[in-house]
């Protein structure tokens, strides 16, 4: 039996073009300004911007140098932890300045609030920042959807295309994986999460249904059909 839906983001709750039209561009033109600021007055940023020079080998004083390496990290979509940080701390001003809001699907929106007061646990596993995800939920279109979570993991746990950050999370969840179901875009973590034992559906919302022997949904509801059937 299902007790846990552990979810991605982009392309499965929320769509993609926000993600790549809206909060990469808004991170990208506020990167420079945002780190030099918080370079002198914040410490958090001062913390990642160090981690950012261990990675690429620039000095850690050399702002200009780092800041060209996150606005290249951007352009590459790398999945740098200390540059997900940052884009989180970015987009918390804009969420909090009313210059965008999260999108949610509406039919993903209806369901995790049906699905947490049936009992089950939600939770969200994402390559962006722990608070770039409570952000995107938290201030969605379709309101403030945090109270519905249990939890929220990063690529802290590990790569999502590696199976071994999903045992990191089924570990940490303290439960069976076959009680868990994870929901993606992406075949290729399906096919890590369920190399630990996870149940999983394929979210294809856009585009020709694949030929695959796997669930596939075309959302939520779809999911929750599915969910119902098991």
């Amino acid at each position: 039996m299902i007790r846990v839906i552990l979810t991605d983001i982009e392309g499965t709750t929320s769509s993609i073009s926000f993600v790549h039209d809206v909060l990469f561009p808004y991170a990208a033109e506020h990167m420079g300004e945002f780190v030099k600021e918080g370079f002198k007055d914040d410490p958090a940023v001062r913390e990642q911007l160090e981690f950012v020079a261990e990675r690429s080998g620039v000095s850690a004083n050399d702002l200009d140098g780092l800041i060209e390496v996150l606005q290249t990290w951007i352009r590459e979509d790398r999945k740098e932890t200390p540059l997900k940080a940052l884009q989180g701390m970015i987009w918390q001003q804009g969420y909090q300045t009313g210059a965008f809001h999260g999108h949610v699907y509406e039919d993903a929106a209806e369901c995790l609030r049906e699905w947490h007061d049936r009992g089950l646990r939600l939770y969200v596993y994402s390559s962006g920042s722990v608070k770039a995800q409570k952000l995107i939920f938290g201030h969605s279109e379709c309101g403030d959807l945090t109270p519905f979570f249990s939890g929220y993991f990063d690529t802290r746990v590990g790569p999502k295309r590696d199976p071994e950050s999903y045992r990191n999370i089924v570990d940490q969840l303290g439960v069976e994986p076959e009680t868990v179901l994870f929901l993606s875009d992406i075949e290729a973590e399906l096919e890590a999460a369920e190399t630990v034992g996870m149940r999983t559906v394929w979210l294809v919302r856009e585009g020709a249904r694949p030929e695959s022997s796997r669930a596939i949904a075309r959302d939520f509801r779809e999911v929750d059909s599915q969910l119902l059937a098991r």
